[in-house]
Parts: C-alpha cells; sequence; structure tokens
C-alpha cells in the first residue's frame, strides 16, 4: 500500500476532526501582545491557555534584554553544536547558575526541551538495563522509551503498589543481565495538575537500587518555597538523581536544561545525540534564559502572584461544585460528561458569547465519555479575571446539565 495513501486516509484520533475545527478548535491564531488578554479572530478573549506562568514572556527586563541580545548576536550565531563550534562563556554561564540553583552538583543546557528528554532516555540506559516509568508519562518519556532496547514496565498512575512490583520484577531481570534501573515520574503531571508521589518513590530506594529520573517541566518555577520545582515543595529533591525541566513553561522561553552529578552530566554532554548533532541554543536565547533565573531568583512575587490567582480560581471551580480532580499544581483541568458534541458546543459558547479562550481536551488524550477545559492561570491574571470566568463555566455548566448541548451536533468551526 502506499504510504501517502494509508495516511491521508486515515488522519489519526485527532486528524480526523481537520474538517470540522482546524483553524479553531486546533492550531487557533492567537495575536497580539502575550497576556491575560489577546486577539482570536478579530475579538479580544480571556486567555487561560499559555504556560506563561510567572508572566515573564512580558517582563519589561526580560523583554529588554532579549532584545538587546538579540540585536547583538543576532539569533544565528552560533552556528554549531556544542562538542564543535556552538559553546560560549553564556552556556557556561548558566549552566553554572542553573545547577547552583536547582541544588545539583552540575547542569547540561538543551536546545530544545522534548528532544532532550528523548535522547537523555536513550543515553542512560543500554538492552541490560529496565526502565519503570508511570503511566501518565508525557509523550517525551514515551517516545525516549521507544529507543530503549532492553525491558520496559508501566506502573499505574501513581499506584506505590504497582510500581513496587514492577522494581521487583525489574530486580530479577537486572541481576541476571547485570545492568540498572531507571524509574522515570513527573513533578507535575502536565494534564491532570497532580503531583508525582515523589516522596514515596524516593522511600522505595532503601528497599530496591534503581536511579530516578523526575520530568518537572511544569513544575520548575512554580512549585516550592523558592520555585526549585516539585523536589522542593515535597522535600526530596536531594533524592532526585537527574532534574530535568524545560524553558516552555515558567522561563516563557524556548530550551531546557538536564541537573544531576558532575560525572554523569560530563556523560551526557559527550552522549547526548540531540546535543552532539544539533545546532546549540543560540546565544540570545542564552542570555535571555539567564535574565530569567535571575528574575526568578530575585522576585518571589511572581510567583506569589500566580498563587494567588491558583487558589482563587480554584477554591472557586469547587465552591462551584466543578470537577477539577486531583491538581495541586497551577494546572487547573475542569471535568464535565460528554463526547466531542459537547465538547464543540462548550467551547464555541465560551469564546463567543464569554470570550473565554481555553484548551479543549477530548479522547484519546482522556477517557472516552469525558471532556477537559484546561485552565492554566499566570501572574497576569487578576481575581476579576477569576470571579468572571467562574461565572462564566457556572452558566455553561447549568446548560450542560439541563441537556441543551447533547444534541449530538458537533460545532463545526473550521477556519
Amino acid at each position: 500500500m502506499d504510504i501517502f495513501k494509508k495516511i491521508t486516509e486515515k488522519m489519526g484520533p485527532l486528524g480526523k476532526y481537520y474538517e470540522i475545527g482546524h483553524g479553531y478548535y486546533f492550531f487557533p491564531k492567537l495575536e497580539g501582545e502575550i497576556s491575560n488578554r489577546m486577539t482570536f479572530m478579530g475579538k479580544e478573549r480571556l486567555v487561560w491557555s499559555l504556560n506563561n506562568y510567572l508572566g515573564l514572556a512580558n517582563h519589561p527586563e526580560i523583554r529588554k534584554t532579549d532584545a538587546e541580545a538579540a540585536a547583538k548576536y543576532g539569533l544565528a550565531y552560533q552556528m554549531g553544536a556544542r562538542m564543535m563550534s556552538g559553546q560560549t562563556v553564556y552556556h557556561e554561564q548558566f549552566e553554572k547558575e542553573i545547577a547552583e540553583f536547582v541544588g545539583k552538583e552540575s547542569a547540561y543546557l538543551l536546545n530544545f526541551g522534548y528532544q532532550g528528554m528523548v535522547s537523555l532516555i536513550q543515553s542512560l540506559v543500554d538492552r541490560k538495563d529496565v526502565i519503570v516509568y508511570d503511566s501518565d508519562a508525557h509523550a517525551c518519556i514515551i517516545d525516549g522509551m521507544l529507543l530503549h532496547f532492553g525491558k520496559r514496565f508501566v506502573y499505574p498512575h501513581n499506584n506505590m503498589k504497582n510500581l513496587e512490583k514492577e522494581l521487583e520484577r525489574a530486580t530479577k531481570i537486572t541481576q541476571e543481565t547485570g545492568g540498572g534501573i531507571l524509574v522515570i515520574t513527573e513533578g507535575v503531571y502536565g494534564m491532570a495538575g497532580d503531583l508525582g508521589n515523589l516522596k514515596e518513590i524516593v522511600a522505595l530506594k532503601k528497599k530496591y537500587l534503581f536511579r530516578l529520573l523526575v520530568d518537572d517541566a511544569h513544575g520548575f518555577g512554580t512549585m516550592g518555597k523558592t520555585g526549585k520545582g516539585t523536589g522542593e515543595h515535597l522535600g526530596v529533591q536531594d533524592e532526585i538523581d537527574i532534574y530535568f525541566a524545560t524553558f516552555a513553561k515558567a522561563f516563557a522561553g524556548i530550551g531546557g536544561f538536564i541537573a544531576s552529578e558532575k560525572e554523569v552530566i560530563k556523560f551526557l554532554m559527550y552522549n547526548l545525540r540531540s546535543q552532539v548533532y544539533a545546532k546549540s541554543l543560540p546565544v540570545a536565547m542564552t542570555i535571555g534564559a539567564i535574565k530569567r533565573l535571575e528574575i526568578l531568583r530575585n522576585e518571589p512575587q511572581l510567583r506569589q502572584k500566580l498563587w494567588t490567582v491558583v487558589n482563587a480560581l480554584q477554591k472557586g471551580l469547587r465552591e462551584k461544585g466543578f470537577d477539577i480532580g486531583k491538581t495541586e499544581s497551577p494546572v487547573t483541568p475542569v471535568y464535565f460528561s460528554g463526547g466531542v458534541s459537547e465538547a464543540t458546543q462548550i467551547t464555541y459558547e465560551l469564546r463567543e458569547k464569554y470570550n473565554i479562550f481555553c484548551s479543549i481536551v477530548v479522547y484519546p488524550v482522556v477517557p472516552k465519555g469525558v471532556i477537559m477545559l484546561r485552565l492554566i492561570p499566570t501572574a497576569a491574571h487578576t481575581l476579576e479575571d477569576v470571579e468572571y470566568t467562574i461565572n462564566a463555566f457556572a452558566q455553561v455548566k447549568q446548560k450542560l446539565d439541563a441537556g441543551d448541548y447533547s444534541d449530538g451536533k458537533i460545532k463545526a468551526m473550521k477556519v
């Protein structure tokens, strides 16, 4: 069969909705300054769909630093991979500062978070090793494990009893192969907002020999007393063997980093394929990352403002009877019952009647019969934004409960 014929006839679980939603439900164009209010289809909307947790995207000092660095160096410099010709004093400066900030011996700056995680996993393990991972692992973790030629075992999300069973299986195998065990979890789960059971996982180190890799993309900058992340929040930062975070969330940028023991980072510098064989993070963005870390350290009021908005939003939604799951982070999922028909009609009404823009999540990301509207509060939002949104959601929920969206019709809005 012709490959093109195969993929165009079966567009995939989300691609099959292209004709009804491209440009509106999928691939929408938000325009204007990154903030709590942006323009969508010519109208100003209250936006809850950006991972700009600390509001750094439009922080005046960061905008100034980004502009000056881009003007001085352009976005091409330096032209090469870190190992060959892409190393600068700015890359080294950031690595030294971020390692100190998160409490690790050393760190490695990445050109991109997703690819960094993929090749991190590929670099750490060989066919003798076993990976044990949480069932709700992010796509970058899954893709990284696809490159692993050894065994991998999954445990139900945050189920410590099952994790221990898989560790027992892994231990028996590695005793025969001479390999090791890598446990992978997340600090904050980006869809549901709940936390990985880091304390319980760390406690299992007393009984089993394994190393712990934590993807804290949504926790870095938002969680913990100083923003070091979920490990700091739970008091186990020192027990995390490999700490990974991205700049695409609280840092409002591009890139990421890995922090661990000095010798581990030295190994990764020479073996992480996504860095060895790809261009390093441009120096303008690296200088921007240094400034972002400075702001994170010196302006705790941004994180405090974020949590003021988070607490007001989540408290208000719960008081109105909404199901927001087990979130303990800024990520705020709002669950409804229904299918694609109800999901499109709810989203359309929120956007067109109330001018509220939030992300719609349906099967296969969530189970069939479940709709998730995912809200991302930020330090750029206000308590007035919170009150308005809760009232709008309450009115939409009332109509959903009354069956007003249950006609089975999908609201087509292809742009």
